[in-house]
């Protein structure tokens, strides 16, 4: 024995302090005492008993105190419980102050409690007594210690107590000091700031509760006979009715009364004393306990418990931090549900129903899981409180990644009776998963494979319950997916580590629905090809079902002819699907998307080629293979999406065609293609910005980083091909669209003007040499025909230095003549405001735009704003005369095209003539 004795805490302060007087000297000498045998069992090395368990088990050593027969097991618990009710009722005393030590060891502690210390009333020095025998090195007690001892140990603690309680019901707890002394200790020990005494005496506490609870109820069944028993004598006749019968059924019916009040009582001051404290304690094991406890309190008692006053910390506790106490409140909640009393927790539901379905989306997969679960039983025993949405946005969850939780899901949405929900709720976007989740709760509805064929076939289906389009191609995905679910069923996606290693049970079972649905199928087969022959879609799903085929099992009652001919129209229908245009889409896709992958992956080979190895193999596709690869893009890429396609179709066309343009850019920006085979692309620039927008203008940065001579070129080829093509059908705003492909070419090169300075000043100068190509410098020469290129070219001369805009008009001089330049003609208008942007600042660059639109169209009032300034050409060296000329020319040119608007009236007068003549 250590020399340290065990005290405990004064916690008899209220008619409870043991009168120890009568114990000292005359203690019963009994061989189950505890106390006088103490100093031979206990071991000195303070292990929490360990080696003593171990001689237990080897049967050394006699176990004689409590604390050592709840270690043994529940064996022979029942009858150390007896015996322990035997001494308590000879010397109340001494057997109390075996079961508080017995509560003080199970905390950790190495000491043992005395009668001195039993009599003790210094309350500041026990606390600090007891701390001093505890564990300090290793921190652990029997609750928390790992293993399978010490979870049975746990175990066993608890059945101590209800035992205890379960057998003193009838006797000694009605003594009003054994419970009172108890209580008083177990609630004194749980607010204590060691966490050995607090998690022990706290789970000893509540178990104590929960014994009482029990002991209430049989009280309550004990009150309701006798008032039966006393209604039925009360109901004979005078003469028969024996009155001293009465009066003892009345006098035991107050008894019972009394003691069930009594014992709601010690609940009540349990829960105050004990609860109320420890259910938000740090210690998450010890909120956890209070929580599993409380709905137990609230199945077994639910006239005292079930209520709102009791229910809200149930609540609140669904927002612990911890996932251990969100699960325990859970579960407990799963039990409340599942009782017909659930109607005493309507305003617990509507207050925390909101919380309950997001802890569906629970970090801790348990808990999710175990929220589903909750949710399935409120849905049953409460059928209006998840509404709709509810339903659907928890149907969700068969798609999900973790499996348990998505089959846990799926047995929710099998046991709705509105199936229907299925496809109203879009539910058949991923069957696969759909039927994955379905599997464990509707595995034989799904393997249904006779009935879900006969959905389909027309010569079973009533004419009243014809599906729709959407749902034909829902059932034959669903029979696909079971299908495969059957024959393979590895976990998918997500869903799983590896592949599952099955048992010889399952494989065998497996081979059954193998030769089940190739028995079925080999028969139906053909004829649902043949129905859906003309949807491509529904026909390649159908086609996928023979794969799973068991192909060495043949059915007996099928003749060689039935066969042959199933086989036929199997093969017939293959061929069939081998022909149609979609198939041929997709072998093509792939093989430009192979083709583009072998390309670029050769000629990254040849830049990171070593010399010393050798030469290496050069190969440039020839022309015919880059037009070819071009002529494809051109086709399947730049076209009008169907307008027949749902939503998420021409998304995924939009993502194919995206996928092919950034295959042949990559060609481009790899040098594997030239430069120049970029044109078509970069004249799909606006009309196609919003869905490849960002690829071209991508691969149009990239060129320029390889070449900016090479990549200037390109753009100037594209413009002219663009305007010879509209110039020759003659479409009527081909100047605004090929200004605004311009524009958006010229936002391109950014504000760095010097670095593309180069760049830009052969656009001008190619620009100019376009225009002005064979043109002769005559009087009466007319002017050039692709002379309304300029108004396009003025698109970049805001993206010129100041010095080129000079060398540049140098240059269209040289071209044009000074006696072309003086022309004032309405067909040399581009020509005067091309020059305009170039003697001029970017405010009146585009203002060529109003002379170059069409006829039919009004001039913008934005693109008059941006005309350019007479102020600002004058700075740039115009003398007055020369402004004045230029600005007649405009205005009788704008005369002429808004005159017949206003039917000879005063053009003055107009607000709109007025703000044309701003510049």
């Amino acid at each position: 024995c250590t020399d340290k004795q065990l005290p405990v805490l004064p916690v008899f302060r209220e008619n409870s302090v043991v009168d120890v007087s009568s114990c000292r000297g005359k203690r019963k000498a009994r061989e189950c005492s505890e106390n006088a045998k103490r100093k031979h069992s206990k071991s000195s090395n303070g292990s929490l008993g360990r080696a003593e368990n171990e001689q237990l088990k080897n049967g050394d050593v006699e176990a004689v105190t409590l604390f050592e027969v709840v270690s043994m097991g529940r064996n022979a618990m029942q009858a150390v419980v007896d015996d322990w009710i035997d001494a308590y009722t000879g010397d109340r005393d001494s057997a109390l102050l075996d079961l508080i030590s017995f509560f003080i060891q199970c905390s950790g502690c190495k000491g043992m409690v005395t009668a001195e210390m039993f009599q003790s009333k210094k309350g500041t020095d026990v606390m600090s007594k007891m701390v001093e025998d505890l564990d300090e090195d290793s921190g652990e007690y029997p609750l928390i210690m790992s293993g399978l001892y010490w979870k049975r140990f746990r175990s066993h603690f608890c059945e101590f107590v209800s035992v205890l309680v379960a057998q003193c019901q009838n006797c000694v707890i009605f003594d009003g000091y054994l419970l009172n002394t108890l209580i008083s200790l177990l609630t004194e020990l749980s607010d204590s700031r060691v966490r050995a005494f607090r998690h022990t005496c706290t789970l000893a506490a509540v178990k104590l509760l929960s014994a009482l609870v029990n002991v209430a109820l049989n009280l309550s069944v004990s009150v309701d006979n006798s008032q039966r028993l006393y209604e039925v004598e009360l109901a004979k006749m005078a003469s028969k009715r024996a009155s001293p019968r009465l009066d003892r059924i009345q006098r035991k019916i107050s008894e019972l009364q009394d003691r069930k009040c009594e014992i709601e009582n010690m609940m009540d001051a349990i829960f105050k004393g004990v609860f109320l404290k420890r259910y938000r304690d740090v210690i998450p094991e010890i909120r956890a306990i209070c929580m599993e406890e409380l709905t137990v309190w609230m199945k077994l008692y639910s006239s005292v418990f079930l209520n709102d006053s009791y229910l809200k910390y149930v609540g609140w506790m669904m927002h612990d931090k911890q996932p251990d106490v969100r699960l325990k409140c859970v579960l407990g909640l799963q039990a409340l549900y599942q009782d017909q009393s659930s109607s005493k927790m309507d305003l617990f539901t509507i207050r925390f129903k909101e919380r309950m379905i997001s802890m569906t989306l629970d970090k801790d997969h348990e808990v999710a899981i175990q929220a589903m679960r909750l949710l399935m039983v409120i849905s049953q025993s409460c059928e209006d409180v998840l509404s709709p949405d509810d339903h659907k946005n928890v149907f969700q969850f068969v798609y999900c990644s973790h499996r348990p939780l998505a089959t846990t899901a799926g047995e929710f949405l099998y046991n709705r009776s509105r199936h229907r929900e299925l496809v109203l709720a879009r539910l058949h976007q991923h069957v696969l998963y759909l039927v994955d989740s379905l599997w464990d709760s509707a595995g034989a509805l799904l393997k249904d494979w006779t009935g879900l064929t006969s959905l389909l076939l027309p010569h079973t289906s009533c004419q009243e319950q014809a599906l729709s389009s959407a749902e034909e191609a829902f059932v034959i995905e669903l029979i696909l997916a079971s299908v495969r679910q059957a024959a393979e069923g590895p976990p998918l996606s997500g869903r799983g580590a590896g592949k599952k290693v099955i048992n010889t049970k399952e494989k065998k079972l497996q081979i059954d629905d193998c030769t089940k649905l190739t028995e079925h199928f080999i028969k139906v087969l053909p004829e649902l090809l043949s129905k859906y022959s003309e949807d491509a879609e529904k026909l390649a799903s159908l086609l996928k079902i023979p794969q799973y085929f068991q192909m060495d099992t043949c059915d007996h009652e099928n003749s060689q002819v039935s066969v042959c001919v199933s086989s036929n129209a199997l093969m017939t229908s293959l061929c069939y699907l081998c022909i149609c245009t979609v198939c041929f889409m997709l072998f093509f896709t792939k093989a430009f998307m192979c083709l583009s992958d072998v390309l670029i992956a050769h000629n990254y080979q040849l830049q990171m080629w070593d010399s010393s190895a050798g030469t290496p193999l050069l190969y440039t596709p020839d022309p015919k293979l880059q037009k070819a690869l071009l002529s494809f893009v051109v086709e399947h890429v730049f076209t009008s999406p169907d307008e027949s396609e749902c939503g998420d179709g021409r998304l995924e066309d939009l993502h194919r065609r995206r996928n092919l343009l950034a295959a042949y850019c990559k060609l481009i920006v790899h040098s594997v293609l030239e430069m120049s085979m970029a044109t078509e692309l970069f004249k799909q620039y606006v009309k196609f910005y919003n869905d490849f927008g960002d690829i071209i203008k991508e691969t149009l940065n990239r060129t320029r980083q390889m070449d900016k001579m090479e990549s200037a070129r390109t753009l100037v080829q594209c413009l002219q091909q663009v305007w010879r093509l509209q110039s020759f059908t003659g479409a009527p705003s081909h100047v605004t669209s090929i200004k605004e492909l311009a524009r958006r070419f010229s936002l391109t090169f950014g504000w760095d003007q010097i670095k593309s300075r180069e760049s830009l000043a052969m656009i001008h100068r190619d620009g100019i040499e376009f225009v002005f190509k064979g043109f002769v410098q005559q009087s009466e020469k007319h002017s050039p025909p692709y002379i309304s290129y300029l108004t396009i070219l003025s698109e970049f001369s805001s993206k010129l230095l100041k010095p080129d805009k000079k060398t540049i008009y140098s240059y269209l001089q040289k071209f044009a003549g000074e006696q072309v330049i003086n022309n004032r003609e309405e067909s040399w208008m581009p020509l005067i405001y091309y020059r305009a942007s170039l003697m001029g600042t970017a405010e009146g660059e585009d203002a060529i735009s109003f002379i170059s639109s069409d006829t039919n169209k009004q001039p913008s009032l934005s693109n008059r704003s941006r005309s350019p300034s007479i102020r600002q050409v004058n700075s740039e060296g115009m003398n007055s005369q020369q402004i004045t000329s230029e600005v007649q020319v405009f205005n009788n040119a704008i005369y002429k095209r808004v005159g017949d608007k206003y039917h000879g009236q005063e053009l003055f007068q107009h607000q709109d003539f007025r703000l044309t003549l701003i510049f």
